[in-house]
């Protein structure tokens, strides 16, 4: 990740696409559970505000606390890195929850017609 600035981007275009793409399913696909589409894009509403209100935290000691400023930046780093990585999982865990949500509402007979194109 370069910067906070593309997480945040990334995170407002993948909720956005899945949230387009269950609106158009309610429209396109015949016999789609548009409520628990509905409630699908409501989750991913959820799911963006939450995910981009984590991403800005602070390191929890200061320069300080250190012997020099070296050791502060490679402690610093550690930290950042472990976080946005805990946010990264956590976001796609997620994702992945409403991913089946969002296939759970396709009627059986679309499901079918995919797995054998698949095949």
């Amino acid at each position: 990740m370069a910067n906070k600035r593309t997480l945040k981007k990334q995170i407002r275009y993948i909720c956005g696409d899945c949230a387009a793409e269950c609106a158009m399913a309610c429209e396109i696909i015949p016999g789609v559970d548009c409520n628990k589409l509905s409630e699908v894009i409501c989750g991913l509403a959820k799911l963006q505000t939450e995910s981009l209100a984590r991403t800005t935290f602070s390191f929890d000691r200061s320069r300080s606390e250190f012997e020099n400023a070296g050791a502060y930046r490679k402690a610093r780093t550690a930290y950042n890195t472990a976080a946005f990585k805990k946010l990264r999982s956590e976001f796609n865990e997620q994702l992945l929850r409403i991913v089946k949500e969002m296939n759970s509402a396709l009627p059986s007979k679309n499901k079918s017609e995919k797995a054998a194109e698949a095949q």
